[in-house]
């Protein structure tokens, strides 16, 4: 997905955010963002937004020293959602399509994203999530595509969703490869975040090797590359998978909340839906 005007100022104000975390410097945040200002001149408007908050957190790391700012959150977020991990398994064992529910509640999960710099209630977007409907809900070929599928490649998001990620992986049946980012960027899930959230218990995690809060497949590993390729179906959660992975010709499935306008029009939905999304054939 290519960006639009209105994703450089998001991503700019997502920058001064971090930074505020990453020091309490604030002459070191006007060096950043005079820095960041800069390096913006350079970017096509045809880069996706994965592409963009690359460039601009390497930025980040390298004027502030800090490697990953959200460390604490990311910890914070998990604590909390695997305190909710026994609730989770509760409402899907209580219901009447455990897969559909637990696909929901990893939708719901979603929520759970400190780059879009708003306020939100996890209950209540769990609760909403399980009761409400989904805009695109392409449930059925899902289905399908499982029960041909020997294996699955599931894209991770951010560290906290990822103990929802857990809950549908245990529901689907069938050997899982879960994928991390590479490198810390904002509250995304990395190895040590997924380990936190008990996904080793559950399934193998590797990493994509991308630098970005995306999967850029001409930043990832030759290694992810070959597994990406090989896959029979594809869980990809979350706006930054879709932003970089959008117009990939391949058996994904996405699973996310439009949480901004353009991911809502580029998609053909309302801001504030959930979506799942599976290929055109």
């Amino acid at each position: 997905m290519k960006s639009r005007l209105d994703c450089f100022p998001c991503c700019f104000a997502q920058v001064f955010r971090t930074g505020m975390i990453a020091t309490d410097d604030q002459q070191t945040v006007k060096h950043l963002l005079d820095e960041v200002g800069d390096s913006m001149k350079e970017l096509p408007l045809g880069s996706s937004p994965p592409e963009i908050l690359k460039l601009m957190y390497e930025k980040i790391r390298d004027i502030t020293g800090n490697f990953d700012p959200y460390k604490e959150i990311k910890q914070k977020s998990t604590e909390n959602a695997l305190k909710m991990y026994p609730y989770l398994k509760k409402i899907v064992a209580e219901s009447e399509d455990r897969l559909f529910t637990a696909v929901k509640l990893a939708i719901a999960g979603n929520v759970i994203d400190m780059g879009i710099g708003k306020v939100f209630d996890v209950e209540h977007e769990l609760d909403k999530a399980v009761k409400g409907q989904l805009a695109i809900c392409d449930y059925e070929k899902f289905k399908g595509y499982l029960n041909k599928a020997e294996w699955v490649l599931y894209l991770g998001d951010n560290a906290g969703e990822s103990v929802l990620d857990r809950v549908l992986i245990e529901e689907l049946g069938k050997p899982v490869v879960f994928v991390v980012r590479g490198t810390p960027i904002i509250n995304d899930v990395i190895y040590e975040d997924a380990v936190q959230a008990g996904i080793d218990k559950v399934t193998d995690i590797i990493t994509s090797g991308t630098s970005s809060p995306g999967t850029l497949l001409d930043d990832c590993t030759d290694e992810f590359k070959e597994i990406y390729y090989n896959a029979d179906m594809i869980i990809s959660k979350g706006q930054g998978n879709y932003e970089a992975l959008s117009t990939e010709n391949a058996p994904i499935f996405f699973l996310l909340k439009a949480k901004c306008h353009v991911i809502a029009e580029d998609i053909g939905v309302n801001e504030g839906d959930i979506i799942l999304k599976g290929p055109e054939s």
